[in-house]
């Protein structure tokens, strides 16, 4: 039996924006609404995760507002006030590491490499470090930053979403993956043989490139798809 029981595609709540819908391993429904470069939200029992908003990313006044805001890093592509700001309530919780905690003026579950937060009772979230590993890019995401991937238990369901980093120690430590967004951009994460090589030691059922576009150097996706077939089921979406 697959370990995922999937309903096919269909467009979100706001028809611009692309969405999986699918269920989990305990039979949940959830629904992964696609932004643009790392920007995504994953929607659960009427519930919204959004992960790295940016307002050059979406209209996130147009959109539901946030049960929990996930942030992985300070960058400006992954840490926007604003866009923040539109999908609070007064109950939203902020998830995210600790440099991007110092730019919240209120309490946030701030994470760093380990550690494991339960927000709210659907979702168990870990922390994974996100940092560079080859020579000339470490300064891009420094290890000792303690930037943060996080690992998304929902419904028994695994859900990696690595956040800036190339392969790791600790990402390849990771077990039970079912679905992986890794990041495949140069030079400021991975290269193609670099997400490969990732993929095929986490073995998730899907695996969505994600955080590429918007430099020079083109990823290619084409590339990407054809090392990976019998491995995984890549899924492309229109993320740059």
């Amino acid at each position: 039996m697959s370990l995922l029981s999937f309903f096919g595609c269909g467009p979100s709540k706001a028809p611009e924006y692309p969405s999986d819908t699918l269920t989990t391993r305990d039979g949940s429904e959830i629904t992964i609404h696609f932004y643009k470069h790392a920007s995504l939200s994953i929607e659960v029992g009427g519930k919204r995760i959004y992960v790295d908003p940016v307002s050059a990313y979406a209209n996130y006044a147009s959109l539901p507002k946030g049960d929990i805001v996930l942030i992985t890093h300070s960058h400006y592509d992954h840490l926007d006030i604003e866009a923040v700001d539109r999908i609070l309530t007064p109950d939203t919780e902020v998830v995210c590491d600790r440099t991007s905690a110092e730019a919240f003026e209120m309490n946030c579950y701030t994470m760093r490499p380990g550690s494991v937060a339960t927000p709210r009772d659907y979702v168990k979230i870990e922390a994974v470090a996100a940092y560079n590993t080859s020579a000339g890019h470490l300064q891009f995401h420094p290890r000792e930053r303690e930037d943060c991937g996080y690992v998304l238990t929902i419904g028994g369901t695994r859900i990696y979403l690595a956040g800036d980093t190339e392969p790791t120690p600790e990402m390849k430590s990771l077990k039970n993956i079912d679905i992986a967004f890794l990041p495949v951009n140069q030079p400021y994460t991975m290269t193609v043989d670099q997400a490969v090589e990732a993929v095929k030691i986490l073995r998730p059922a899907i695996f969505y490139p994600y955080h590429y576009g918007e430099v020079e150097e083109k990823t290619d996706l084409e590339r990407l798809t054809r090392e990976l077939e019998g491995i995984t089921e890549v899924r492309i979406r229109p993320m740059e």
